[in-house]
């Protein structure tokens, strides 16, 4: 495995009192490091670096790579401004990250041309490998084959994280077979959205960019392992068997208020984790997921 294949863990970062809860998150980045995930992006979605400032990103990414020992960890970047998203690079540096995770963020609707151009700005700032994020549901950004492409091609571009795959089988496989004939070979392709994790890896990806491997490590990686050692059957189960928690996943508007909730109920972070205006999960629902993540564990669907 390398930093940008097999599991790559997003981590939570934690708050408390409105501040990054420092001990929380090394407790998270020890615990992904001792499950042995492939690597660590912190500063993902998962990790809520839209609602952080720039001071509190460059101790998230200090604290990231202290506590994770020899596993690499990867450090979003993402920002409003270049200016910005370059001082983020440069501390994400500094900390001693292995690559960065660039989205491109905005608040006025970027087009390609300007996507691209801060790729290609960051890629020519620094030696770090990048990986492009696309998350089109935070983002409102969605990128194209065609730009993938043109952006693979910049020196230091090292994966691509893609918005999920086909639930069909045959249609995953022909769209990663796409997007890999499009970019160079040196270049990885990850899987993100959880539910279609497995899927991802079945059809060919080289990563899990995975939200759930930030808080239940060993769950992820049976699945990572499961599909990259060719036993897909085995993959697709143990997916299948988590399809409790990916209902959860759709029906709270994505996966971060249900992995807080998890998160908090296991005492890995304190109640009220999220950064404002965020909120976790409503306490008339809380009960019932909960429920549905102890069963989940007592059948042995999630590991710890």
């Amino acid at each position: 495995m390398t930093a940008f294949t097999g599991l790559v863990a997003f981590p939570l970062t934690p708050l408390v009192d409105d501040r990054v809860d420092e001990a929380a998150f090394a407790v998270l980045i020890r615990r992904l490091a001792d499950a042995g995930v492939d690597s660590i992006t912190a500063l993902g979605s998962t990790g809520s670096y839209a609602y952080l400032g720039i001071e509190e990103r460059a101790l998230v990414a200090r604290l990231a790579v202290e506590h994770a020992g020899s596993t690499p960890v990867h450090v979003g970047v993402g920002a409003l401004r270049t200016s910005h998203v370059l001082r983020n690079v440069e501390y994400a540096t500094r900390a001693g990250a292995a690559g960065v995770l660039l989205s491109p963020t905005s608040y006025q609707p970027l087009t390609d041309h300007e996507v691209f151009e801060l790729f290609r700005t960051v890629t020519e700032s620094t030696d770090l490998p990048v990986i492009l994020y696309d998350n089109p549901r935070t983002t409102n950004f969605t990128f194209t084959t065609d730009l993938y492409a043109r952006i693979a091609e910049l020196p230091g571009i090292a994966s691509i994280k893609i918005p999920g795959v086909p639930e069909d089988a045959t249609a995953a496989r022909r769209r990663v077979a796409e997007i890999r004939a499009a970019v160079p070979e040196t270049v990885t392709i990850g899987v993100s959205v959880d539910a279609l994790g497995a899927g991802g890896l079945i059809a060919g990806c080289d990563a899990w960019y995975s939200a759930i491997g930030g808080t239940l490590p060993e769950t992820a990686l049976r699945i990572t392992r499961a599909a990259l050692s060719g036993r897909l059957e085995d993959a697709a189960a143990d997916s299948e068997r988590l399809q409790p928690l990916w209902a959860l996943f759709a029906e709270f508007g994505g996966s971060l208020r249900v992995i807080a909730a998890i998160a908090e109920h296991l005492g890995l972070v304190q109640e009220g984790s999220l950064p404002f205006p965020v909120q976790g999960i409503p306490e008339s629902h809380r009960p019932r997921v909960i429920a549905v993540f102890e069963k989940l564990r007592a059948t042995g669907a999630v590991l710890e």
